[in-house]
This record gives C-alpha cells, sequence and structure tokens, in this order.
C-alpha cells in the first residue's frame, strides 16, 4: 500500500506560519519547478473559492504596500520524510470568476532568488575581494530569510589588487552572484530545506558525486518493478564542443593556446564514451584577461558544453515511493545499455491534486553507456 501524501503550506509576510484549514480546503493543484541554476525555480498555486472568501483581501493586500512580501513554503510529508519543495515569495495572482457564487485564484511566485532580484547596486566597492568573498557578501543580507550560504572558492582564485583594479557591484544580487558564478563555471541556486522556513544558498560547481536517489526503472525491467510512466532519451553530440583559450606571454606578446578539458573531481564523467567533440572553439578574448582569469573562463565554457546525453520522463510519486530531488544523481534502469546508468537530473516539476502526485524531470550527462556495472536500487 502506497503512503499516503500530506501537504504542507505556509505563508506569511516574513516568517511563514501553517496556512488555516479553510486556505487548504480551497486547494484544487500545487505545481513547483525545481530548476538546476540557469534559472528560477517557481510556483503555482490554484485555488476554488468563494466569492466573499477572505482570501481576495489578504492577496489584494499583498499585491499593494500593506504587506510588500508574502512568503509561500510548500512541503510534502510522506512515508515519515518531509520534503520541502520550495520556499519563495508571490510575484503575482489571477483572479477568473467561475460564473456562479466561486471564482479560482492563481497564485504565482518564485525562490527566494526573487527577493535578490530586486534592487540594484550598482557601484558598490569589493576592494580586494575573490569572487566567493564577494558572493558571501552579497548572500549574507538574506539571513533573516533562513538563507545560509554556501560559497565554495573556484578552483584558481582571481584576487584583485587594490591599486590595479576594484570589482564593483553590478545589477541587483541575484543578477551580479549569477554573473560570478558564470564567470567560473558555477551555478547559483538557493535549495529549500532541510525544514520549512531554512534555505541553502549554494555557489559552487555543478556537483556530480554522492549517492544517488533511487533507480528510475524504464519498461526494459520486469513490469512490476516499472515505476516511470514514460522515459525517453536523445544523444545530441553537436551540443558539446572542445574550448581553446589564449594566454599572453608577457614579454613577447605572443597569445599561447591552451586546450582545455571538461572533466573534474567534482564532475566527473556519468558515461563510459563521451563522444569526440565536433568541434573547437577557440575563445580568442581571453588572451587580454590575466592568466587565472583566463583559465577559468574556459573551464567555465568546458563545463557549460559537456553534455550530450539528455532525457525526459514523469513518473507517479506513490508508485516511485520517493520525492525525486533535483541537482542529484538518479540510476536509470531498462532505458537500454547506451543509457542505462546515473544521470544528473537537471529539473523536476512536482503536480499535485486531490488524491495524485506526479513528477515529470529532465536528465542529462555526458557520454553514452553506464560507468558502473550495477545500478543501485
Amino acid at each position: 500500500m502506497a503512503d499516503p501524501v500530506r501537504l504542507q503550506l505556509l505563508v506569511g509576510p516574513a516568517v511563514p506560519l501553517p496556512a488555516p484549514r479553510s486556505v487548504l480546503d480551497a486547494i484544487q493543484s500545487v505545481k513547483v519547478e525545481s530548476n538546476s541554476g540557469e534559472t528560477q525555480s517557481g510556483f503555482e498555486l490554484t485555488f476554488s473559492i468563494s466569492n466573499r472568501s477572505p482570501l481576495h483581501t489578504l492577496f489584494l493586500l499583498t499585491g499593494g504596500s500593506s504587506i510588500p512580501i508574502l512568503r509561500v513554503v510548500v512541503a510534502v510529508t510522506m512515508g515519515g520524510s518531509t520534503t520541502v519543495l520550495i520556499d519563495g515569495v508571490m510575484t503575482n495572482h489571477e483572479i477568473r470568476s467561475d460564473g456562479g457564487p466561486t471564482s479560482t485564484l492563481t497564485v504565482k511566485g518564485k525562490d527566494l532568488t526573487a527577493l535578490m532580484d530586486i534592487i540594484p547596486l550598482d557601484g558598490l566597492p569589493y576592494p580586494a575581494m575573490p569572487p566567493a568573498l564577494r558572493v558571501l557578501v552579497a548572500v549574507a543580507k538574506y539571513a533573516a530569510f533562513g538563507v545560509v550560504p554556501l560559497v565554495i572558492p573556484s578552483v584558481i582564485e582571481d584576487i584583485p589588487i587594490p591599486i590595479d583594479r576594484i570589482p564593483r557591484h553590478q545589477g541587483t544580487d541575484y543578477a551580479y552572484v549569477r554573473s560570478l558564478a558564470h564567470e567560473v563555471g558555477y551555478v547559483f541556486y538557493i535549495d529549500p530545506g532541510p525544514v520549512p522556513g531554512m534555505s541553502k544558498a549554494y555557489w559552487g560547481p555543478e556537483i556530480r558525486v554522492g549517492a544517488p536517489q533511487h533507480a528510475l526503472n524504464a519498461g526494459g525491467t520486469d513490469g512490476p518493478h516499472t515505476n516511470v510512466k514514460d522515459l525517453a532519451f536523445t544523444f545530441d553530440k553537436e551540443r558539446k564542443e572542445f574550448p581553446v583559450v589564449y594566454i599572453q606571454e608577457p614579454a613577447s606578446k605572443v597569445p599561447i593556446p591552451i586546450p582545455i578539458q571538461d572533466i573534474s573531481p567534482l564532475s566527473p564523467p556519468l558515461g563510459l564514451i563521451p563522444p569526440l567533440p565536433p568541434k573547437i572553439t577557440f575563445l580568442k578574448d581571453t588572451a587580454k584577461l590575466n592568466p587565472a582569469l583566463a583559465l577559468m573562463r574556459g573551464l567555465a565554457y568546458s563545463g557549460q558544453h559537456s553534455d550530450a546525453v539528455f532525457g525526459t520522463g514523469s513518473l507517479d510519486v506513490a508508485r516511485y515511493g520517493h520525492v525525486l530531488k533535483s541537482r542529484q544523481l538518479v540510476g536509470v534502469r531498462g532505458a537500454g545499455e547506451a543509457f542505462d546508468g546515473l544521470h544528473y537530473v537537471t529539473s523536476v516539476t512536482s503536480t499535485l491534486k486531490r488524491g495524485e502526485f506526479t513528477q515529470s524531470f529532465s536528465l542529462a550527462r555526458n557520454g553514452l553507456l553506464s560507468t558502473i556495472p550495477v545500478v543501485p536500487t
């Protein structure tokens, strides 16, 4: 018998509190999208409410100046374990009349990165601060919302000397932190949990190591063990590129080409046979940079163009028995020898309705064939 799924909804101006029973009873559907950092995660809540419901007034106040921020936390409890799907803020809402005494209220929002994307702080100086330290300063402003930074310094640290240059903030905190991540081949996202009201702001490499989640069993496995509704893979070798950066020799000013590999200790190959890069990309604009910045730019480009195998699918959480999470590894079985093995989960969209909890997902890895002899269950 499948474990029942219990939805938890917390709302509040700054500190979210459990929503009253009347609000939970009005929910028709919940949709949460969790991404790997390239785009912001978000949510959509759909309510069926009476035209005289106080929820009308609540969201009208939130849209004005009385309550400038409405924080929303969505979590599910399954098998005695609670998973926080998202911790975010409402960005807009829509009320549509059903032509009778009820209306449909749709509330949309983004994760807590939306709070970081409000006020531009152009010109704020960061003297003698490497990128990792600048990120810590930017993220520290949001500690009141339960955001705890987890910042990993880059492999090659560029520490600016104040007499040469002083880095300055450009744009909002979110835009600036993302640009710093992009320069060194890192990702930035806010991961909700482990308990409601707490989150982790991660700035670092896309980690593709660790214990995988429970395996996704496709139709190629025994019928009773199949736990996905559908699963499809594509092999696109054109997505893979081999970057070459240029470093200028100080005395002769001659540019020296340096090829960059896409393998790192935190991102080992998940496919046994990666495709040969169909094209070599020369990053000519790196010659004007100092060697550390040039190498970081090459590592960033290499990491962003290393995947060649992409998968999409959907599952019923009750049959799967667990909540699939993005930004982690997962095993795949029954999809054929070329695609079985470990994959990185790049995004998960969770949809909850009464008596139904489904997830659609996207996977990626660098090549074909599994690097492990047996996929963990």
